[in-house]
């Protein structure tokens, strides 16, 4: 197992085919507390990356492939998702920038960006019915498996069970930030399209791991 730049294209090469896949689900979770385009805004975003992973030059780093995948959803994705994931990927990029082998501790700083960077730009903290109740359970769940001795593959794997846990949670909750916190407590028995994103893509990042 190696969590190099093949690995870092074979995640975002698997998070694009399991978001087109996801895609009518997504804007489905988004139309009923949002705008409704979530799953075409990362599916597009995602199908726009593919292409340019294969012009990655020779030597590129796990980092290198996440700043080309910042950079293209920024420029690409509509409304708040492409801001917050190209803010995620390219705070992820910054934090193993150079290392061309991620071991269980950069894992744990990948994703530590990832989250800080989401916050940063969207001002959300966990409860507020938004992706970081996805994100914010995977970093801890990492840092507890990382703590324990486990391989950057169980790291990520520990990361995506908890991220799709994280997704379920928010049905229950009263959104607080956002188009969904409009709706008060209409909001209330829906998950968040966001949360539910993460989940996919973190389930991807895991399964690249543990077939790499």
């Amino acid at each position: 197992m190696s969590l190099d730049v093949a690995w870092a294209q074979a995640w975002i090469r698997s998070s694009a085919q399991v978001l087109a896949e996801h895609r009518a689900e997504l804007n489905t979770l988004d139309r009923e507390i949002g705008d409704g385009d979530h799953g075409e805004n990362m599916d597009r975003g995602f199908q726009a990356v593919l292409p340019k992973l294969d012009g990655l030059a020779d030597g590129a780093t796990p980092g290198d492939a996440f700043k080309t995948l910042a950079s293209t959803l920024i420029s690409t994705v509509g409304g708040a998702a492409g801001p917050l994931y190209g803010t995620a990927y390219l705070k992820a990029a910054t934090a193993v920038t150079g290392v061309a082998e991620l071991d269980g501790a950069a894992v744990v700083a990948l994703l530590t960006a990832a989250r800080d960077g989401i916050v940063l730009r969207g001002k959300a903290e966990s409860g507020d019915k938004t992706m970081i109740d996805a994100w914010t359970p995977a970093v801890d769940a990492a840092e507890q498996a990382h703590a324990a001795g486990a391989d950057p593959a169980l790291v990520l794997a520990a990361a995506a069970d908890a991220a799709e846990a994280g997704a379920v949670s928010t049905e229950p909750l009263v959104a607080r930030k956002g188009r969904a916190s409009y709706l008060g407590e209409r909001a209330i028995g829906h998950r968040d399209p966001g949360a539910q994103s993460t989940a996919l893509i973190l389930r991807s990042g895991a399964d690249a791991a543990a077939s790499s």
